[in-house]
């Protein structure tokens, strides 16, 4: 199955803008976007939505979104993968990084896995 991403609200928009330009092949929407958990949805309901949407989260919440993923799984409920931003990664950083996932991963492989990008 071919990845799909979700830009957590605390990602810029200007990361959807560069990948829509340079890799308009890349589904990925962003919290508040139609079709998106609306701005302010909670961590629980986000990870909900990845679940049902089958949609790896990228975010820059390092505090409690692991525990938030911990309870959810612990719950009985399973994710397409959270993907953390390391600090000071730059806007074309983040865009190479989720090409690189895109194009060389299959989204089966991300289920329940939580990593830092860049890698």
């Amino acid at each position: 199955m071919t990845v799909k991403f979700l830009l957590d609200e605390n990602i810029t928009p200007r990361v959807q803008a560069a990948i829509q330009r340079h890799y308009p092949q890349i589904d990925v929407p962003r919290v508040g976007d139609e079709d998106a958990p609306a701005l302010a949805t909670l961590d629980p309901e986000i990870l909900q939505y990845l679940e049902k949407s089958q949609r790896i989260l990228i975010t820059r919440n390092r505090a409690s979104m692991p525990g938030h993923v911990a309870d959810y799984i612990a719950g009985g409920g399973q994710h397409w993968g959270v993907l953390r931003v390391r600090p000071n990664t730059s806007i074309m950083q983040l865009v190479q990084t989720l090409e690189l996932i895109a194009e060389t991963s299959k989204a089966e492989e991300w289920i329940n896995e939580m990593w830092w990008i860049p890698f």
